[in-house]
């Protein structure tokens, strides 16, 4: 069985303990330091908050820096050896279009 302490600490708090906790507060400290504390309190909290928010940034920024990227496939050897000429290329060459094929051999009997 769990001490009652043990069960304040580490369960849920409910309205009357924090009342309880509040007037104790009250009693050791007095109302004029007891403001300038809960301040205090505050701005610690806000600091803890924002160092364990920027943990968690550079821990997530490390890890999508972590991730592989996609490896480019390497090209022609030729191309990139400024040393080595290039080979030369074929000329490229359009299709004819039957039509053309057609009237250049209509062109060609008339002229004969």
């Amino acid at each position: 069985m769990q001490a009652p302490i043990l069960a304040f600490i580490g369960g849920s708090t409910g309205g009357g303990e924090i009342l309880i906790i509040l007037v104790v507060m009250l009693l050791l400290f007095g109302s004029k330091k007891l403001p300038h504390m809960a301040r205090s309190m505050g701005r610690a909290m806000e600091e803890f908050r924002r160092a364990s928010r920027e943990v968690t940034d550079e821990i997530m920024r490390a890890d999508l820096k972590d991730e592989p990227k996609p490896v480019l496939q390497p090209r022609a050897l030729a191309s990139t050896d400024p040393e080595k000429p290039q080979a030369e290329q074929e000329p490229e060459t359009s299709p004819v279009a039957p039509k053309a094929t057609a009237q250049a051999v209509n062109r060609d009997e008339t002229l004969s």
